[in-house]
């Protein structure tokens, strides 16, 4: 896969397909592989005619690895997003984000809106603007020494998660605990791109969707039927719902 590396950080991402580009960034403790191509959503996103780009955010994939909290955080990691355009010469683009993705794409959209078409929130509602909880369990979770020592089901489904995707957990554990920069209703409400706000009726973790779009200038919510945070990214119908969003868009 290739990389570009910008201020000592070296960035992996792939770039595939031709058309209207978009851009994919991750969930926490996943990878650009895990959340977009396995799922198939970089197959599908090509064969609807688009060049498809996706980042491994830093601590993630194949991407540099930290451990110092201070060199996490969503508005750290929207630049990098920002500068993987720079390096791929895009002026703007559609961005897709997913859970700990989606806020990094809220704030690519609200520093660079001039570079953002349009945005697709996955995974996260309104607890874009409350939080989604306390980050120390998770740490922990990814710091114990096995799965049966912990006691959480938050902690212990992202350490799951994490063994499974083969991460760095000690690098995971300082992007959990870095500085977690709110985003305000009035900074939400300068959100004035076309949005999509995508979230499983049995999200547990992502808020209501119905409240943050009603935050935003042009914004529509996508409900997932049945779907926990876990799982919706694979979803037929978050994929159908996407794919008319992005139609109506260039249209």
């Amino acid at each position: 896969m290739p990389q570009f590396q910008m201020d000592g950080v070296d960035l992996a991402y792939f770039d595939e397909g031709e058309g209207d580009p978009i851009l994919l960034i991750h969930g926490f403790a996943s990878n650009k592989s895990v959340n977009w191509a396995y799922p198939g959503w970089v197959d599908l996103l090509i064969k609807d005619g688009r060049r498809v780009i996706a980042i491994d955010n830093r601590g993630h994939g194949e991407s540099s690895k930290f451990y110092d909290p201070a060199a996490y955080g969503a508005p750290i990691m929207a630049e990098d997003a920002r500068r993987l355009l720079d390096h791929l010469d895009l002026p703007q683009v559609d961005v897709m984000g997913y859970s700990m993705g989606a806020r990094i794409s809220a704030f690519l959209t609200l520093n660079h809106a001039d570079r953002v078409r349009s945005v697709v929130f996955g995974g996260l509602g309104y607890g874009m603007v409350s939080g989604v909880g306390d980050p120390e369990p998770i740490a922990s979770a990814l710091e114990a020494d096995s799965l049966k020592d912990i006691q959480d089901r938050t902690g212990r489904a992202f350490r799951a998660f994490a063994d499974q995707t083969g991460s760095d957990r000690l690098a995971l554990a300082a992007c959990m605990r870095s500085s977690r920069q709110k985003i305000s209703e009035a900074d939400v409400a300068r959100i004035s791109r076309p949005a999509l706000v995508a979230v499983g009726t049995k999200d547990d973790i992502a808020g209501s969707p119905q409240k943050l779009a009603a935050l935003m200038q042009d914004a529509r919510v996508l409900e997932i039927p049945n779907r926990d945070h876990m799982v919706a990214v694979g979803d037929k119908v978050y994929k159908q719902g996407v794919l008319d969003f992005l139609s109506e868009v260039a249209a």
